[in-house]
């Protein structure tokens, strides 16, 4: 499996911000939208990643004051990206490694969407499952009779 299919599955719905934003205003849209992540955009390339993560940080460094704080004082500025053709094995070893919960996905400095851990985990045991559903189907329709051809051929 990789990226583009879970992309695929997710959508293509994407939030980002300027680093020049005010971190309050993008802490307000991470609220208003549910997610926990924004991609940081500047001049249509990728200037970094901000999630709540750095945004306690943040908070921590400056007492709870954030009002005159940008983006781009508390984003990653170097956030580790993936392409849609990475195989999702990968992504989970890279996820892991580095302790990102979210991923933006590039091709080409184009930035394609955004994967998040709990992505690539359900992304996992759906897979599993549909593995274990065909593993079931096969065993309960084995044929007949083909048990024993197989325990009287000879072994080598």
């Amino acid at each position: 499996m990789k990226v583009s299919d879970i992309l695929r599955v997710k959508g293509n719905t994407l939030y980002t911000v300027s680093p020049d934003e005010p971190l309050s205003r993008a802490v307000e849209v991470m609220a208003e939208k549910d997610i926990g992540s924004l991609v940081v955009m500047e001049r249509g390339a990728l200037a970094g990643m901000l999630t709540f993560r750095e945004v306690i940080g943040c908070t921590v460094k400056h007492a709870g004051v954030l009002s005159d704080i940008q983006v781009r004082e508390a984003m990653d500025q170097q956030p580790r990206t993936c392409t849609p053709q990475t195989e999702l094995d990968e992504v989970r070893h890279l996820m892991l490694e580095s302790h990102a919960r979210y991923l933006p996905v590039m091709e080409d400095n184009v930035l394609m969407g955004v994967i998040s851990f709990y992505d690539v985990a359900r992304a996992v045991v759906e897979s599993q499952n549909f593995e274990n559903r065909m593993l079931k189907a096969y065993i309960r329709d084995w044929p007949v009779g083909q048990e024993q051809e197989q325990a009287s051929e000879p072994h080598l």
